[in-house]
């Protein structure tokens, strides 16, 4: 009956560790959960903030684009001028 407590309470030792490790959390020295930084997650932020930013620019340019009353020759131009760049 002991032995099959301590296999029992061993088993759910290694799955709690091995959830803990898929999903980042780490634990101090007082064994407290800790959350880790992954410095993967940190760059891919800045990559799509930066993504985002590019993509408001783009978003901008296209309303001042189609709000503008202007001929639809110059306009056919611009949308020229904007697919070179």
């Amino acid at each position: 009956m002991v032995i099959g407590i301590v296999l029992i309470v061993s088993i759910a030792s290694v799955l709690r560790s091995r959830y803990r490790a898929q999903h980042g959390i780490l634990e101090d020295k007082d064994g407290n959960a800790v959350a880790s930084t992954n410095p993967e997650s940190a760059f891919e932020t800045k990559a799509l903030q930066s993504e985002v930013k590019k993509l408001n620019e783009r978003i901008a340019v296209l309303e001042r684009v189609i709000t503008d009353d202007r001929g639809s020759r110059e306009l056919a131009r611009e949308i020229e001028d904007l697919r070179s760049r």
